[in-house]
């Protein structure tokens, strides 16, 4: 598999440590708010790399952090008079409840900063000891000029990393407007910790350095996040984690672009602050919000319009239609086509595109013309059921990777009756546009509702239902 690395800037064969297996660190949530369709993005690129390795045969071991004490989470807890660990642990459910929607595989570790003081205080002694840290007022800072190699990742002159700094210099005492915190000093009304480096919290990037090295070693074989990381962030965890240890801290970087909205930056000034949880109350399909934010490939900015989700949903639904039809329809005991060759063409097709630096728009484009081919067959009854189950064998294992074709009725059952329960309450406050919305996505999702005196009921639409609905059968598609 090739992968471009961001240190390099070129696509490269992705070699690990040890044969076989990926030593994955991915930045996680800072859990001041939920997260945003923007960091689900990179999320869901993340995944769908971690679920790719796995298919290939690699052992995973992944690690994402949680960051539950910084600027803003410390400020949030304030201003709703809870402890910080009460106010983030509301967050981190909610992160949870939207990861499992979308369908994100659970990694191996989720480590929470507070809950790794003493590993981040033992790296920040490592820096001590060796020269690259100076206290200031209680507070600890990185050298960045004891660091000659700082700069390799973002390729910043030194003029940028100074206007990159500027902010952090208003607010400490350091050296040098480049250094950076890795222990900030206790100030009043904020929690803090009593360490052998004196009273206080963490810096933000100490966090990713410690938490990393602890679970996976003192160098990684892969380091993800989204591109905005890439400055000062990932820049820093460079600097503090081979300053400690002299060793490479990452072998590859993956990076993930931006999201925009309707073409413009996504900002709550704006109003086009869109959240994941936002969506599903609208009754938007989990399953093509998926698709949408996973189709376009990394490293290229995803423009996220209501049109483009409205045709992931189209995309999702085909893919589910074909695979009820190969389900149920055919009746011939042996095939008239070679499936096959089909199938071994088409994998060989789906393989190429995503070892090809994870190009999922190709593999996409490879499994739709697929699925006109298997509904072809199907309308001419060219197809049998041996042939049919290898197919649906292949979708079930491609699946796998994907995350968008088989999903237990029974977790669908559960998200429509949230989402009945939403469009009651909105109705209960007059706000008839909520549950108009509620009900037209789940319209569009085959799904009809129906209004009693006892309460809505709910079915789903038959094929040619759907067919007169939205004007074409889905094997026409």
């Amino acid at each position: 598999m090739r992968l471009y690395n961001t240190m390099s800037r070129t696509v490269e064969p992705l070699q690990t440590q040890e044969p076989g297996v990926v030593r994955m660190y991915t930045c996680g949530p800072t859990v001041y708010d939920r997260a945003h369709i923007g960091n689900f993005r990179t999320f869901l690129c993340e995944d769908l790399l971690r679920r790719y390795l796995k298919y290939r045969g690699y052992r995973v071991i992944q690690v994402m952090n949680i960051t539950d004490v910084d600027d803003k989470t410390i400020r949030g807890a304030q201003q709703a008079g809870l402890s910080l660990r009460a106010y983030t642990d509301r967050f981190i459910q909610a992160f949870f409840e939207d990861y499992d929607a979308l369908r994100l595989e659970r990694v191996e570790y989720y480590p929470r900063a507070t809950d790794h003081i003493p590993q981040m205080v033992a790296l920040i002694q490592r820096l001590i000891e060796k020269g690259y840290a100076y206290e200031s007022q209680g507070s600890w800072y990185f050298r960045i000029a004891s660091f000659p190699a700082y700069g390799r990742l973002s390729r910043l002159d030194a003029r940028a990393i100074i206007e990159g700094f500027r902010v952090e210099a208003d607010e400490y005492t350091k050296e040098d407007a480049r250094d950076f915190a890795l222990w900030k000093a206790a100030k009043p009304g904020e929690p803090f910790w009593e360490t052998p480096i004196g009273p206080g919290r963490p810096g933000w990037h100490i966090e990713c350095s410690a938490m990393s090295m602890h679970y996976l070693g003192e160098t990684l074989d892969l380091h993800g996040g989204g591109v905005d990381l890439i400055f000062p962030h990932h820049e820093n965890e460079i600097a503090q984690s081979e300053a400690a240890t002299g060793k490479t801290f990452v072998r590859h970087w993956f990076h993930c672009e931006h999201l925009i909205v309707e073409g413009q930056k996504m900002s709550k000034s704006l109003g086009n602050f869109l959240t994941v949880r936002q969506l599903l109350d609208e009754g938007v399909d989990p399953l093509a919000l998926r698709y949408l934010l996973m189709s376009v490939h990394y490293r290229k900015p995803l423009n996220f319009t209501r049109e483009s989700l409205r045709a992931a949903h189209e995309a999702v639904q085909r893919l589910h239609s074909v695979r009820r039809r190969l389900e149920t329809e055919p009746h011939r005991a042996d095939d008239q086509v070679d499936v096959e060759t089909h199938l071994a063409s088409l994998t060989q097709a789906f393989e190429a595109s995503l070892d090809d630096d994870l190009s999922i728009a190709e593999a996409l484009g490879a499994l739709f013309q697929a699925v006109r081919q298997w509904n072809v067959w199907l309308d001419r009854d060219e197809i049998g059921r041996p042939g049919a189950r290898r197919v649906l064998d292949w979708l079930e294992r491609v699946d796998a990777v994907l995350g968008i074709i088989y999903v237990p009725e029974a977790q669908i059952d559960e998200e429509i009756e949230r989402l009945i329960q939403l469009r009651h309450e909105a109705r209960l406050r007059r706000d008839f546009a909520t549950a108009d919305r509620i009900r037209e996505n789940l319209r569009q999702r085959g799904i009809l509702l129906e209004d009693t005196r006892t309460g809505t009921r709910w079915r789903r639409l038959t094929p040619a239902e759907m067919a007169e609905a939205f004007g074409s059968s889905p094997r026409e598609s």
